[in-house]
């Protein structure tokens, strides 16, 4: 029986953007949410609570983003020019954000500017990656194998509302994750944020999961054909649960609860952006075998794969086993 490395390249590559999204999702989060605690000590266990790890996490955007360019080059050479705006502008939030994070501890004079850094990169990476999401949902328009659509065409009122949603989501992974790694009143601020973002994104998910149907005709047809729409009853129970878990946790004090429930809201999400995509790589213009390099190429790269997805994998987990618990206030990791 042939092995179908297209497919699979195409879940190495699904499992790498979801990877980045949840991981780095809630550091940039904790930025987002950075105006809103204004004491100078809150603001330096915030950082420190994700210091250990965020540059660790856009690890799974360079595999996300390399992977797709090395394995499915037309799919590339269709998204990077519909998108170019929006991936650009999420570039130079990442690097105010990265940069805020080594120089806001070495001046007392600029401290402010970079704590705007911070948190304006935050904010501007994670409403360009839904505004680049939300245009990707819509559809590109592909002609003789090239992208075949204007400039603006990815600034709609769907993919702008997509980056405020992704702007909430991100918040409340940001929210819970200081609830789970932060004490005292940090973490009551963090629990309160927490119940508004929790109703925030459970009020744009509802939104989008009865806007993105229409969109298409193949989306409509996904969701409520049978069998997909099997979907259409799972997804949302589950969803339902995770919102009860993240509820309760918060009223419970189970501070790493909503945390994980949050994860488990994008891990949904995701999986229903995935039933309405598949097999399209580019909706609803290119499938993965498609887009897909020459078979040589897939089984090549596949090999690389095998040897690096463990190791990250492995140094992933281990850095947070090695940050779990609680941050010390008086002791940080900066």
């Amino acid at each position: 029986m042939a092995i179908d490395l297209a497919f699979i390249w195409a879940a190495i590559i699904a499992f790498a953007v979801l990877a980045y999204v949840i991981l780095d999702g809630f550091d940039l989060g904790v930025g987002i949410l950075f105006p809103l605690f204004p004491e100078k000590q809150d603001r330096d266990v915030m950082m420190n609570s994700v210091a250990p790890v965020w540059d660790g996490n856009e690890t799974w955007l360079v595999l996300g983003g390399g992977g797709l360019m090395a394995v499915f080059p037309l799919a590339y050479a269709t998204i990077l020019p519909a998108l170019y705006a929006p991936i650009i502008a999420m570039l130079v939030g990442l690097i105010f954000r990265g940069v805020a994070f080594e120089y806001r501890w070495r001046t007392r004079r600029w401290e402010n500017f970079w704590n705007w850094a911070f948190a304006g990169g935050s904010t501007m990476a994670a409403f360009a990656q839904g505004v680049a999401l939300g245009a990707l949902v819509q559809g590109i328009p592909v002609v003789n194998r090239a992208y075949a659509g204007g400039w603006w065409d990815w600034l709609t009122p769907f993919s702008i509302a997509t980056g405020v949603a992704l702007v909430v989501g991100y918040a409340l992974l940001g929210s819970t994750w200081l609830v789970m790694k932060t004490t005292g009143e940090l973490c009551e601020q963090a629990r309160r944020i927490s119940y508004v973002t929790t109703i925030a994104t459970l009020a744009a998910m509802a939104i989008f999961s009865l806007w993105t149907p229409f969109l298409e005709p193949i989306y409509l047809q996904r969701w409520f054909g049978w069998p997909t729409a099997i979907f259409s009853i799972v997804v949302p129970l589950l969803c339902a649960a995770c919102f009860a878990l993240l509820l309760t946790g918060l009223k419970n004090h189970r501070d790493s609860r909503p945390f994980l429930a949050a994860l488990g809201l994008f891990v949904l999400g995701y999986v229903g952006i995935g039933i309405s995509f598949y097999p399209y790589i580019v909706p609803t213009s290119l499938t993965i075998w498609d887009a897909a390099a020459p078979e040589s190429s897939l089984a090549f790269l596949l090999v690389g794969a095998v040897v690096l997805l463990p190791l990250i994998l492995a140094y992933t987990g281990y850095s947070y086993w090695v940050f779990r618990g609680k941050v010390d206030p008086e002791e940080g990791y900066h």
